[in-house]
């Protein structure tokens, strides 16, 4: 099984210039764990790794697809693979970097995708005139008869899960808590979670906007604020959507960056529960451990040799 490294964790923690440190110390190539990297128009709110930083190391599923392109997990998981065979077949090791807890898991573990069409076909429609009858609530309670443990995972608002859920349950006859634990990992992996207190993280992710709206955020923002029109999956990326009611004359800007670094903080919350629920991961401390890296590329160079002797 073809071995992969994956470094995680919450926004502005230090995944990119640990993952490039990475690479170089042990021949790797990056591929973004990220799922807005992909679109070419926005760099600075994406916070892709400089064009600097990818002459260093190579980078894949970064500039590879315009906004105005449908690029869904499952579209995701296909490039990514394939990066990661090109990478095992040089010979090197390949290092998924990103936070975006979803597409990491879809990748290491061979979860069953669709794209937006097949997904949209796999709920019944027995349980969409439910809920349109009924409301979430009832449409939860329904899932929490039927199957707690999956209930327990999915909040009451979250109503395409929930359909979701009850589809398959009507569909196989089988748990839906039940088939999600049955995934099998697509790869050998190995996954490095970056953390540190958590003020540290959020005077970070200020400092992070700061530095962005130097850069020329509210210029990327008004580019995306003005094809809003279409159904662009980067309308849902936090650093655009909260600069909307500043275009709209609804907010200043000083509200709105404010708005951005709150959005931030609670996005980098929901990333730390994702990973810490759904993945396996082996965590170290960037911000208070100066020999973080060292020490994480001594336990990958450990982890490597141990399937070694495994192959032998």
């Amino acid at each position: 099984m073809q071995k992969v490294v994956a470094i995680v964790g919450p926004t502005a923690v230090g995944k990119t210039s640990l993952a490039i440190e990475i690479a170089k110390k042990l021949d790797g190539e990056i591929v973004s764990g990220d799922s807005m990297q992909i679109y070419k128009e926005v760099a600075i709110g994406t916070a892709k790794a400089s064009r600097e930083e990818q002459a260093e190391v190579k980078h894949y599923l970064v500039d590879a697809h315009s906004v105005f392109e449908d690029f869904s997990v499952k579209n995701f998981v296909d490039e990514a693979r394939s990066a990661i065979g090109e990478i095992a077949g040089k010979g090197k090791l390949a290092i998924i970097a990103g936070g975006t807890g979803f597409y990491v898991n879809a990748l290491l573990n061979d979860m069953q995708l669709g794209d937006k069409e097949e997904e949209a076909a796999s709920v019944d429609p027995e349980w969409e005139d439910f809920l349109a009858a009924n409301g979430p609530q009832a449409l939860w309670e329904e899932l929490n008869k039927k199957d707690p443990e999956a209930a327990k995972k999915i909040p009451v608002a979250n109503s395409r899960r929930s359909l979701r859920a009850l589809s398959v349950i009507s569909r196989t006859g089988g748990l839906f808590s039940k088939q999600q634990a049955e995934i099998k990992p697509r790869y050998d992996y190995l996954i490095i979670g970056l953390n540190s207190d958590r003020e540290a993280i959020y005077q970070r992710i200020n400092q992070r906007v700061d530095l962005m709206m130097e850069a020329g955020l509210l210029e990327e923002a008004r580019f995306v604020y003005e094809h809003r029109a279409g159904e662009h999956q980067v309308l849902q990326a936090i650093g655009y959507k909260e600069f909307f009611p500043y275009f709209a004359g609804e907010a200043s800007l000083e509200a709105c960056v404010t708005a951005l670094k709150t959005a931030s903080r609670r996005y980098a919350k929901r990333q730390l529960t994702y990973f810490r629920n759904k993945l396996p991961v082996e965590w170290y401390d960037p911000l208070t451990d100066p020999n973080c890296a060292n020490r994480i590329a001594v336990r990958i160079e450990e982890w490597m040799e141990e399937w070694m002797k495994e192959e032998k």
